[in-house]
């Protein structure tokens, strides 16, 4: 399952970014992870809650927008909804088909807590 190590690197990097800004806990993340990206959502939700454990992330609230697949014709131009790498233009019927969008993975925010005290 690839979203362990997926989940892991997440923490990593929040909890770098948290400690550089001299947080006390993490409360939430964001992602945007295609539909196309090849990760499963839900799967990653609990690997992320085992990751977490022990971590300035532990309590943080994972959000995870899930943009769909966009494709583009590389014949007339068209821009269409794909759920597949392989598509068929709608509009002309070309396989030259370029995805546009839904392959994305990002961590969009953070949000960090002061420590107590500060």
């Amino acid at each position: 399952m690839h979203e362990m190590s997926i989940a892991l690197s997440i923490v990593d990097a929040v909890e770098s970014k948290a400690r550089e800004e001299g947080a006390g806990s993490i409360s939430g993340i964001e992602l945007v992870i295609g539909k196309l990206a090849g990760i499963e959502p839900e799967s990653l939700k609990f690997c992320f809650a085992a990751a977490a454990k022990g971590t300035l992330a532990e309590e943080a609230l994972l959000v995870i927008e899930e943009p769909e697949g966009i494709g583009e014709c590389g014949e007339c131009g068209k821009r269409f909804p794909v759920s597949f790498y392989y598509a068929e233009c709608p509009e002309c019927r070309s396989l030259r088909v370029k995805i546009v969008s839904g392959e994305e993975f990002l961590i969009q925010s953070i949000t960090i807590e002061e420590q107590e005290g500060e």
